[in-house]
């Protein structure tokens, strides 16, 4: 029998980590859907239920115990704000809006929000950081939300009349508060220049929907779908339905 040689053999590498299960709470299907297909395409993150307003997220999150939640500030019926000291007693919360007033970060902080990102100012991976973080209790802001809090802290002009505004629209019924949402998004998007036709079309590549499907949705044959996806993909600097998705979601 051969001597043997204790020579050390490397063990087998320890197994990923399971990946992150998020809960989405936004009342716009076309975010939802994105954010599900980006986060649900990776190893490191899945989404496990979606919801349309605070009510429903909270619902979802009682059944699904989500490791994180990404919940948006304006919503019908109960709004982001409203649902969040009941949400973060079930698992950390991630505000994850187009909202960036100074006095809704603040009162979103202040109810036990773990961070706050506004679309536009983060790519995926910097998302996937910054939930990885808050689940361990690390905060992260964008900076549109930390310029708001430092306006507070200030306590300068621009950040009393910003605070007046906010407070102003406070008053406002919940139906006119979730309209201002999406002319949020539409604002952020307006610089990729697409027409309305296209924009609609990008809405619902977003969405997930094939090309036929698409095609079905707005009366219009599958050529002259990617001749619009063709002018998208330009103006967007996009070779891939995925990569599109991204910016038009604010997260590339």
């Amino acid at each position: 029998m051969r001597p043997s040689h204790s020579v050390p053999r490397p063990g087998f590498p320890p197994p990923p980590p399971p990946p992150l299960r998020l809960l989405v709470a936004d009342d716009n299907p076309v975010v939802r859907a994105g954010l599900t297909a980006l986060l649900s395409d990776r190893p490191d993150t899945t989404v496990v239920a979606q919801a349309r307003d605070g009510r429903e997220a909270y619902e979802a999150a009682v059944r699904h115990r989500p490791d994180v939640i990404l919940l948006d500030v304006r919503m019908p019926g109960v709004d982001g704000i409203s649902a969040l000291p009941h949400l973060v007693r079930l698992a950390p919360v991630m505000m994850l809006t187009y909202s960036h007033e100074t006095e809704t970060v603040r009162e979103a902080l202040r109810l036990g929000a773990g961070g706050y990102l506004v679309h536009g100012e983060f790519t995926t991976e910097q998302l996937v950081r910054a939930v990885r973080d808050v689940r361990e209790g690390r905060p992260h802001v964008t900076p549109g939300a930390a310029q708001a809090l430092l306006t507070t802290l200030r306590g300068d002009a621009p950040a009393q009349r910003s605070s007046q505004l906010t407070f102003d629209s406070a008053e406002l019924p919940r139906p006119a508060l979730s309209q201002l949402q999406p002319s949020m998004g539409q604002s952020f998007r307006s610089r990729f220049r697409l027409s309305t036709r296209e924009a609609e079309i990008m809405d619902l590549i977003a969405s997930g929907m094939t090309n036929q499907q698409i095609a079905a949705a707005c009366f219009i044959s599958e050529k002259t779908v990617k001749n619009h996806i063709n002018r998208i993909f330009a103006k967007l600097h996009s070779t891939t339905r995925s990569q599109a998705t991204a910016k038009w979601l604010g997260v590339a």
